[in-house]
């Protein structure tokens, strides 16, 4: 029986029991809802939580610990000449073991039989049906797969007869418990707020697990390269020495990278942030309600639209737009048609990067605007004042907190932006102050770093980590500091 049946007879004795709940509940007031503490609902939702949670759980245990037994089963039935190779033969002698029974639910009794006796070639047998087998294979393994398979088999039937046992049971145990005065309600809620727990448990949990791997990932790294040729290093170029140099393995200097990320996000900024906060300003303050109505949700489409297709635009618009144009600029001023400006530039990846911001900044802002409140605006214009100059010198200081927060939250999310950078500022790791060159940024040489079929052993994978940390951790600090601000905000206008 496979999972998602089990999962559905599962949901459907869960219903049957929240009706069975409720039916039981009425029958205890003898239909006087004044009767019951809590509401028929409850009772049912709390029955219902008896036959899912605890078989849910059951299951997803059985589930994760099931292979892991079978597959220790497994290794102790193969042969003693096997794993008296060591680890890395059986291991690989596993791997054809499977390979086998998952073939071997291909074959028909004829076909099964010849490959038990020896008549047929196991490889062949497998090959036949597309299942590919490194070696011949042994007789052996034909015996341990049918083993293996039904060890495999033994164990879903077993689960799923646990798993309905246990629904069934639950459900039985909480209609035993149902009456007038019980406090259903009261145990729902109890459910409910470990439910939530649970899922704030996993949010944080999961967030120290990303900070852990890569942390301890970037220390193997930082044992092999010093931590100060790292952060002050000036040249990128992770390159194994040769053979016999004497030389170092490469160089790793991260302000090539760091420069870059700070660089291209300063030229977005400097797009977005007038854009958007202008559009800000006209959404919240002039903008009629059936102008802002569509012009608003327009301007957030920009949100949804991939960055990759935004790379795309940088690479094939945008980038040959601005080359073709300084070519024709110079031709004017200088008479040579040469451009200064490369298709893949600072400049280029900065303005699509901008246009991409552009939601981010006009969003966040016009919600900040709107939740100033009307009164200062009245006190402004009841003392003379235009609407430009109560934007000017009420709204915007009012607001300017939770301006500035959001974009900062603005910024964390143009330094970590990878797929425009890749097509639109190019690969080149340097420091440099042109905007109409390329230039490079720490997400792209994670990428870099982490294509193609590489072994985490060596500073050229590993160091992929400690720019991740590093990023990670600028990119925090932006995001801590403007909550911080906007938080302030929030406290003083509500």
């Amino acid at each position: 029986m496979s999972t998602s049946i089990i999962l559905l007879i599962i949901l459907i004795v869960g219903l049957a029991a929240y009706f069975s709940g409720r039916a039981r509940a009425m029958a205890s007031s003898n239909g006087k809802l004044s009767a019951l503490h809590s509401l028929p609902g409850y009772h049912g939702v709390y029955v219902a939580i008896w036959s899912v949670l605890p078989a849910a759980v059951v299951l997803a245990v059985w589930l994760i610990a099931s292979p892991f037994f079978v597959e220790s089963a497994l290794r102790a039935s193969l042969p003693q000449e096997v794993t008296s190779q060591g680890a890395a033969t059986t291991e690989l002698t596993l791997g054809q073991v499977m390979s086998v029974a998952n073939g071997l639910k291909l074959l028909n009794t004829d076909e099964l039989a010849a490959v038990t006796n020896g008549s047929v070639n196991l490889r062949d047998a497998l090959g036949a049906k597309g299942v590919p087998l490194a070696g011949d294979g042994e007789l052996y393994m034909v015996k341990a797969a049918q083993d293996y398979n039904t060890m495999k088999e033994n164990s879903r039937w077993a689960m799923s007869a646990v798993v309905l046992v246990i629904a069934i049971a639950g459900a039985v145990f909480a209609l035993r418990g149902i009456s007038a005065p019980f406090r259903a309600r009261n145990r729902v809620e109890r459910v409910m707020l470990g439910a939530l727990l649970v899922a704030s448990s996993i949010a944080i949990l999961t967030t120290v697990g990303i900070i852990g791997s890569m942390l301890s990932e970037a220390l193997r790294f930082f044992n092999s390269v010093s931590p100060s040729t790292f952060f002050f290093g000036t040249v990128w170029d992770p390159r194994f020495s040769a053979a016999g140099s004497g030389g170092t393995e490469g160089q790793f200097g991260l302000l090539p990278l760091l420069a870059g990320t700070l660089y291209i996000a300063f030229v977005a900024m400097l797009f977005a942030v007038p854009v958007g906060l202008f559009a800000a300003i006209y959404m919240s303050e002039y903008a009629k309600p059936v102008v802002r109505g569509i012009a608003k949700p327009l301007l957030e489409i920009l949100a949804g639209i991939p960055t990759i297709v935004y790379g795309f635009f940088a690479l094939i618009t945008v980038g040959p737009f601005l080359r073709d144009i300084s070519a024709q600029l110079n031709g004017l001023v200088t008479g040579n048609y040469v451009n200064f400006i490369q298709a893949q530039s600072v400049l280029t990846a900065g303005i699509v990067m901008g246009i991409m911001l552009i939601p981010f900044v006009s969003s966040l802002s016009d919600d900040i605007i709107t939740q100033v409140p009307r009164s200062l605006r009245d006190g402004s214009l009841g003392l003379g004042a235009t609407r430009s100059e109560t934007i000017k010198k009420v709204v915007l200081p009012a607001a300017l907190p939770g301006i500035v927060g959001a974009l900062l939250l603005t910024a964390s999310r143009a330094v970590g932006e990878t797929m425009i950078v890749v097509l639109a500022a190019g690969v080149a790791a340097r420091m440099q102050l042109n905007p109409f060159e390329a230039m490079t940024t720490v997400t792209v040489k994670i990428v870099n770093q982490l294509t193609g079929d590489l072994e985490f052993n060596s500073p050229q994978t590993l160091v992929a980590f400690a720019l991740g940390i590093t990023l990670f951790a600028i990119t925090l600090c932006l995001n801590i500091y403007a909550l911080y601000i906007v938080r302030k905000y929030r406290e003083q206008y509500e």
